[in-house]
């Protein structure tokens, strides 16, 4: 809050005991034109401060609220506040504050109706804090305001568990750089004094064996200095791999559910191949190169400091294009790893819905969809190459000037008696040498920006929040008895168009209850809510009397086990994913669970039973065989609490009919909720919930709702009504009891 607005509300709050509870910014005037105002919402009152701190402040007391709107419209959103006795009063703001001012209005609901507000600690962040640029990712990082030299500190860190093999290739470039030195020196005593004078050949014979054995030396301390920074590289971006990989079990769905999963394996393979290939190869080079810079540039001086100075006149002016060069290569490669994800995104989306492509005859567009992100990758690959091109030939034309000034001015000296000829081809050796690591820095420029581009993208995965399942103050919970209570929810994915509101249920221990609503009412919500994917905006769910949040993840869903609508099953064999919960399970329970789920029969008539691999998700069985293994799998995991979502789905109505009493017995003794559309089918259950717009429209049991007559008589009606058009119009659609 600026110092103008905070001053301004200092100055209407006084001296009294009147507390603030939240301040967001708007960035629409009343006129809807661009312009900074500070909502602020206390205990008693609500007050709109422009940012300058110059103009009127507005008020709205809260005890004059009748209701608070959020209205989502074209190009902005405005929040508007209805009066008693008054005209309404309205804030406008753009769309990228929607998501903050739906907070603001949830919490004037609660206030308005004398209810404490329960507004966020934190919001999502749309953009940076520092520089306001929009974030590639909601709550992502601003790569504008990320610090290289941190970026590279975190990678190096990598590196601290192999000191020993680090320490060794420090002292083999540092050996290797050294012996490196070593040939000019010797070319010079040869030159001066072999060659020139024509005589001394048992000096000849010496130094022509010294450089061979220092040739033989550094191409044998090379293999060993390639083995070993192999080896640190491999390993260092295998602890990635598996820091990025653990780290991407443990996020919250949530997370998922903003980002596509080509982007994330793109992180997981391209980035940190790039990454890879820095580590294996460019940090070494660095080292390297750094090291032979330092010393030729010592002996250069040492021979010759007037020359040195003249051969290093090009050198300011290409490291500061250098120091300028490096931001633009860094939003170049930012850029192509940003297509190189969205490539990789419409890959595996178009590869995993193949049969929907072919069963619509879209491999065209699809086709034509790949082409467009495929010539977008190119053309960033294409600028960012022509970019350093253009920058690495003219640092090689300004270097190749100091090779004239060597050979004018050296030249020179050579006539005036002031250097040798060998000195001279000493000089022009180590000049060669010293434009060779120069060179490699300037190269290796590109090849950082590139692999810390890739390092950031990694890193923000690292950076998420997961999930709390490590929370030292997490309560474990090894058994629980199943008693569920859930009280005042309230979510949404997108918070400013919740899909649950105010939902409360107290479900016993041992009841099976069955969720009644049309689809996107919000039934599947609550159950994955249960299972804790997601955390309630506000109001808690409690199992035995505690607080969900409060219980170590791991032992919440120990206790649960659940048959989706859309089973998902892993590439391997039956028993593999019927043990997928209880890997520990005797044979014995595997087969009784398939018994249960009515797998066995037809699992026994696979080629190798048990022991048959079914392919990626299954795809070796039918949607009926693999929803019988799905709910095997649970069956075997016996746990307190069950939900069942659609887990009958895919079957024929004889199985569906067997499956029904297995499931029967299943439920006895633990507390169950059921999600099914077709409404016969949660006959057994012991209480109906009916959610309808986000709430609770009825409770209670098949007869009692259907004697009622109310939403959910409807809801059976409309069912018998469509399955009797069917029926009469020669549709296969199934029938059953009432639906």
């Amino acid at each position: 809050m600026p110092d103008a607005v905070a001053a301004k509300l200092k100055a209407a709050i006084g001296s009294s005991d009147e507390s603030v509870l939240m301040h967001v910014a708007t960035d629409l005037e009343e006129d809807r034109t661009f312009g900074e105002r500070w909502v602020v919402v206390t205990d008693r009152r609500l007050i709109v401060i422009p940012a300058n701190g110059l103009n009127g402040t507005q008020e709205v007391p809260i005890d004059s609220m009748e209701k608070v709107h959020q209205d989502d419209l074209v190009g902005f959103g405005k929040l508007r506040v209805e009066r008693k006795g008054e005209s309404p009063f309205t804030i406008t703001y753009s769309r990228s504050r929607i998501p903050r001012f739906a907070e603001v209005a949830e919490g004037l609901r609660e206030m308005s109706k004398g209810e404490d507000p329960a507004f966020p600690e934190e919001v999502e962040r749309t953009r940076c804090a520092s520089c306001g640029r929009v974030l590639p990712e909601v709550n992502g990082i601003c790569p504008a305001c990320v610090k290289k030299l941190k970026t590279l500190g975190r990678v190096a860190r990598y590196l601290l568990p192999y000191k020993p093999q680090v320490a060794m290739l420090m002292i083999s470039a540092l050996v290797t750089s050294a012996i490196q030195l070593l040939p000019p020196l010797i070319t010079r005593t040869i030159i001066d004094d072999v060659l020139t004078p024509r005589a001394n050949l048992t000096l000849l014979f010496w130094m022509v064996g010294v450089l061979f054995a220092v040739r033989s030396l550094t191409l044998g301390i090379e293999v060993g200095f390639r083995y070993l920074r192999t080896w640190v590289g491999s390993n260092a971006i295998a602890d990635i791999r598996s820091d990025l990989y653990r780290h991407l079990q443990y996020l919250p769905i949530r997370f998922y559910d903003r980002r596509k999963l080509g982007s994330l394996i793109s992180r997981m393979s391209n980035d940190s191949d790039r990454l890879d290939g820095f580590l294996i190869y460019g940090l070494p080079f660095f080292v390297n190169y750094g090291l032979m810079l330092f010393g030729i540039l010592g002996l250069l001086l040492y021979m010759n400091w007037r020359l040195t100075l003249l051969i290093l006149l090009p050198i300011p002016p290409i490291v500061i294009g250098g120091y300028f060069m490096w931001e633009r290569m860094r939003r170049f490669w930012g850029r192509w790893s940003s297509r190189w994800g969205r490539l990789s995104s419409h890959l595996n989306e178009s590869i995993t819905g193949i049969r929907v492509v072919k069963a619509f005859a879209q491999e065209d567009r699809e086709r034509d969809r790949f082409n467009e992100r495929n010539d977008d990758l190119r053309d960033a690959t294409v600028i960012a190459e022509r970019n350093w091109l253009t920058y690495s030939i003219a640092t090689g034309f300004l270097m190749s000037f100091g090779a004239f000034f060597v050979w004018y001015y050296g030249g020179l000296q050579i006539l005036r008696g002031d250097m040798t000829l060998g000195g001279l081809m000493a000089f022009i050796s180590y000049l060669w040498m010293l434009y060779g690591p120069l060179r490699g820095l300037f190269e290796m420029n590109n090849w950082m920006t590139r692999a810390l581009a890739g390092a950031e993208r990694i890193f923000e995965i690292l950076d998420a929040q997961a999930e709390p399942a490590d929370d030292p103050d997490a309560i474990p919970m090894e058994k629980v008895v199943g008693h569920v209570n859930v009280r005042n929810v309230s979510f949404g994915y997108d918070r400013a168009k919740p899909v649950l509101k105010g939902i409360d249920l107290e479900v016993k221990a041992g009841e099976m209850i069955g969720l009644i609503g049309k689809s996107g009412v919000g039934k599947s919500t609550l159950i994955s809510m249960l299972c804790r994917f997601y955390d309630a905006d506000r109001g808690s769910i409690e199992i035995d009397g505690v607080d969900i949040r409060k219980v170590k993840v791991k032992d919440l869903r120990r206790q649960i086990g659940m048959v989706q609508q859309d089973p998902f099953l892993f590439d391997g064999s039956i028993l593999e994913n019927i043990t997928y919960a209880r890997p520990e399970a005797s044979f014995d329970e595997v087969i009784l669970a398939a018994q249960a789920a009515e797998a066995h029969e037809f699992i026994v008539k696979k080629p190798d039973g048990y022991d048959m691999r079914i392919g990626e998700k299954g795809n070796k069985l039918s949607g009926g065989e693999r929803q019988r293994l799905s709910i095997a799998r649970a069956i075997l995991h016996n746990p307190p609490i069950l939900i069942l979502d659609e887990a009958t789905s895919s079957l024929d109505s004889a199985t569906e009919k067997k499956i029904q009493t297995a499931l029967a017995r299943l439920v006895q003794g633990r507390t169950t909720f059921a999600i099914a559309h077709r409404l016969s089918t949660l006959r057994s259950a012991d209480r109906l919930v009916v959610l309808d717009r986000g709430k609770i429209a009825e409770v209670g049991s098949h007869a009692q709702l259907m004697e009622r007559e109310g939403f959910f008589y409807r809801l059976v009606k409309t069912q018998q009504e469509t399955t009797a058009v069917m029926a009469v119009g020669g549709g296969k659609g199934e029938t059953s009891g009432d639906d």
